[in-house]
C-alpha cells in the first residue's frame, strides 16, 4: 500500500525526535522535525527502572507528538525505542501508556537493527562514494558502529555506552576535572577496544558521525576556527576549554547549545576514546540519522523492497530450509488464509507478511535438532539479528514457529482468553493446518478445503471420503483438535 505521507518517531535515551516526510516516487521531501530533549537514561534507577519522572517527561512529549501524527494511517508511521527501552526493566508497562499518549504502536528495537536504520539515514543524506565509510553515532544510551560501502552495510555493532550514561556515570555532580575526563576516556577506549579489529583505519577510507553528540562537538569547533568536521587537533583543544570551565553550568563556549550542555563531556569522552582505538584523524558529520533511516525503510516497505524480505531469504540460505517444503507450507497456509483473513486491508496485509514469513522458516529449528525443531526455531527467531525486525516483530514470529506442532496449553498466549488471542492465533492454527497436510513433503492432492471461523473456534470442511483415505493425516487433525480443546477453543473437521 502506497502513502504520500511518512512519518517516523524516534524514541531516544537522549531526546525524542519526529520526522515527517512527503513521499514522491522513489523519493522522500522532508516536511517537519520536531525534537524534545526528554532524557528517558537518565531516568534509569539502579534497578534498571525508569522513574516516575522521566515516564511523565516522555508521555508528555508523546501527546505533543501526537498532534502533529494525527489522521496519518498506521502503516505511514513507525515508532521505535532504543537503549533506554532496551534495558529498562518496566519498558512494557511504560510501553502501554506510551502508545495511548502517542496513539500509534512503538517497537524495542535491537541495537544492530538501529544500526542498519542509522547507516540507512546516513548513506541517504550523503553524496556517493567509491569508499568505504565508517559511520558512528553516539545516542544517549549506546554507541551504533557501521562499515558500508554505498548503501551495503558490511558490519554493524552497538557499544553500550552514550553521552547520558556516561555524562551520569563520571560527571554525575556536574564537575569536570582531569581525573574523571581521564577516567570517562579510558573507559570508552576499553569499550571500543573490542571492535578494533573489525573496525579499525584498515577497514575504511571515510569517518563519518551522526547523532547530536558529533554533531555538537563538530559545531563548536567549527564556531571556534577548528575548520569543518572533527579533528584530533580540535578535540585536544576542547578537552582543555571544559576542565578549564570546571564546571557544566559555567561551559560557556561558542557554538554551544543549553540544551547540548549536560550531555557534551560524556559525549566528548566517548568520541575521543572511539578517536584513539579506531584511528580516526578526521571525522565528517552527516545530517542523515535514525528517523530518516526509519523513513527509508518505511519507503523501501512500499516499494516492495522490504528488507525483512532479504532477512528471510537469508535465514533460510544460513540454516539450510528445504525451500520446496517451506513454499509448500506457504501456499497452502496462505490459500487456507484468504477465507479467514481479517476485513481491515492493513491488518489483513501484514498479518499474511507474518503468515509466510513463519511458512518459510518452520523447520529452521531442524538445522540444531529434528527433535522439538520448532522449539529450537522460535529460540532462533527470537534471539537473532534480523535486520528490518523490531523485537515485537521477532516475538510473534517466534510465536508461530513454536506454535506449528505440539501442545497449544504450553502457549498461554493462544489460549482463548491469552492476551495475543485472535488474529495471531488464527495464523498459528492456520500454520499448523498447512503443517499436517503437507507432512508427507510432497505437493498435497487436497479436495476444496474451506477452512472457517466459528464463535467458539474453527472448523475446516474436508471431504470424508478424502480423510478415509488418509487414515494418518485424520489422526494427527483429530490430535489437533484435542490440543486446541485444552485451551477452550472448539476445532471441528467434516
Amino acid at each position: 500500500m502506497g502513502y504520500q505521507t511518512l512519518a517516523a518517531v524516534d524514541l531516544g535515551s537522549n531526546s525524542f525526535k519526529l520526522q515527517v516526510a512527503r513521499v514522491q516516487g522513489e523519493q522522500l521531501y522532508l516536511l517537519d522535525a520536531l525534537k524534545e530533549p526528554v532524557r528517558l537514561a537518565a531516568g534509569l534507577d539502579k534497578n534498571k527502572r525508569l522513574d516516575a519522572d522521566s515516564q511523565q517527561r516522555a508521555l508528555d512529549c508523546l501527546r505533543r507528538f501526537s498532534e502533529r501524527l494525527r489522521g496519518l494511517p498506521e502503516g505511514a508511521v513507525r515508532c521505535v525505542g532504543t537503549s533506554a527501552l532496551r534495558v529498562a526493566k518496566n519498558a512494557e508497562q511504560f510501553l502501554e501508556q506510551a502508545e495511548a499518549a502517542l496513539g500509534f504502536p512503538i517497537e524495542i528495537i535491537a541495537g544492530r537493527e538501529e544500526a542498519r536504520l542509522i547507516y540507512l539515514g546516513v548513506t541517504h543524506s550523503l553524496p556517493p562514494s567509491s569508499g568505504r565509510r565508517l559511520v558512528v553515532d553516539i545516542g544517549g544510551g549506546s554507541t551504533e558502529c557501521i562499515i558500508g560501502s554505498g548503501v551495503a552495510q558490511e558490519r554493524r555493532e552497538s557499544l553500550q555506552m552514550g553521552c547520558v550514561n556516561f555524562s551520569l556515570r563520571f560527571f554525575a555532580n556536574g564537575k569536570l576535572d582531569k581525573a574523571a575526563m581521564k577516567e570517562a576516556e579510558l573507559e570508552a577506549r576499553l569499550v571500543a577496544q573490542g571492535i578494533e579489529a573489525d573496525f579499525g583505519k584498515s577497514h575504511w577510507d571515510e569517518a563519518v558521525g551522526s547523532s547530536g553528540s558529533i554533531r555538537a562537538v563538530a559545531d563548536i569547533l567549527e564556531a571556534n576556527g577548528w575548520g569543518q568536521g572533527v579533528n584530533a587537533e580540535g578535540m585536544a583543544w576542547l578537552r582543555e576549554a571544559m576542565l578549564k570551565a570546571g564546571h557544566v553550568d559555567k561551559l560557556d563556549i561558542p557554538g554551544l547549545r543549553a540544551d547540548r550542555r549536560p550531555v557534551l563531556a560524556g559525549g566528548f569522552a566517548i568520541l575521543s576514546g572511539l578517536f584513539a582505538e579506531l584511528g580516526i584523524g578526521q571525522m565528517n558529520p552527516a545530517s542523515g540519522a535514525l528517523r530518516e533511516g526509519i523513513l527509508y525503510d518505511l519507503l523501501g516497505r512500499m516499494s516492495r523492497n522490504d528488507m525483512r524480505e532479504e532477512t528471510v531469504a537469508e535465514f533460510m540460505r544460513r540454516y539450510h530450509v528445504d525451500p520446496r517444503q517451506a513454499a509448500r507450507v506457504e501456499k497452502l497456509a496462505l490459500r487456507l488464509f484468504k477465507s479467514v483473513a481479517p476485513a481491515d486491508k492493513e491488518e489483513k496485509q501484514e498479518a499474511r507478511r507474518f503468515l509466510s514469513w513463519a511458512a518459510h522458516l518452520h523447520e529452521i529449528g531442524i538445522s540444531i535438532a529434528h527433535s522439538g525443531y520448532h522449539k529450537h526455531g522460535a529460540y532462533i527467531l527470537e534471539n537473532a539479528d534480523m535486520p528490518g525486525f523490531s523485537r515485537t516483530d521477532q516475538e510473534r514470529l517466534a510465536l508461530l514457529v513454536r506454535a506449528q506442532r505440539g501442545a497449544v496449553a504450553k502457549l498461554p498466549p493462544l489460549a482463548a482468553g491469552g492476551e495475543l488471542a485472535g488474529i495471531d492465533r488464527t495464523l498459528a492454527w492456520l500454520l499448523r493446518q498447512a503443517v499436517i497436510l503437507c507432512r508427507n513433503r510432497a505437493e498435497p492432492s487436497l479436495p476444496e478445503v474451506q477452512p472457517e471461523t466459528t464463535a467458539k473456534g474453527y472448523r475446516l470442511r474436508l471431504a470424508r471420503t478424502w480423510l478415509e483415505d488418509n487414515a494418518l493425516t485424520w489422526r494427527a487433525l483429530e490430535e489437533e483438535a484435542v490440543y486446541w480443546a485444552s485451551v477452550g477453543v472448539r476445532v471441528q473437521y467434516d
